[in-house]
């Protein structure tokens, strides 16, 4: 557990952070060599950050277009009403919905942002027909079909410049 004295995330926990997102599984030592610390400094670090939140998991990307999914599908959905009974039962229908890689509530015109992952016009059809236009309370469906991907990250580059856009992050024990 780390201990109470609150520092702050510095350029180190940031090039570790960088390091994990282009190969989680990467170990403690070879880390270690990437970023100019010994491994059991990195160990401590990586530990903080996970016990504070900063690192919240670790998952393999997975290449869709290998796996027979050659298409993505935007879908803006709006509600009959933002009553909160609504968004709620709304909410917990959409988690349901084995299709969808994403949704976001959103201000503006659209209520929800929804992606998901086809592979083939057939197949978005049957999911609208099963999936999306079941989910209680919706009012309209625009669905956009991606044509191209221009850039795709889990984590946008920003984040490594050490917390100058977002302030700087203190966590307990980091040091």
């Amino acid at each position: 557990m780390a201990n109470s004295n609150p520092a702050t995330l510095d350029a180190t926990d940031y090039r570790i952070l960088r390091e994990l997102c282009s190969d989680g599984r990467a170990a403690d030592v070879l880390l270690a060599e990437r970023v100019n610390l010994s491994s059991t400094a990195v160990a401590r670090r990586r530990k903080i950050m996970e016990e504070n939140g900063v690192i919240s998991g670790y998952n393999a990307n997975i290449n869709m277009f290998s796996l027979g999914f050659t298409g993505v599908v935007m879908v803006a959905l709006e509600l009959s009403s933002q009553a909160e009974h609504v968004l709620v039962e709304f909410e917990r229908e959409v988690v349901k919905c084995p299709s969808i890689s994403y949704c976001g509530f959103v201000s503006g015109d659209t209520d929800f942002l929804i992606m998901i992952h086809v592979n083939s016009f057939d197949d978005y059809d049957r999911i609208y027909r099963k999936e999306l236009s079941s989910l209680p309370h919706v009012a309209k469906i625009r669905s956009s079909f991606v044509l191209r991907e221009v850039a795709r990250r889990a984590t946008p580059p920003v984040v490594f410049e050490g917390g100058s856009r977002a302030g700087q992050r203190t966590l307990p024990g980091a040091s």
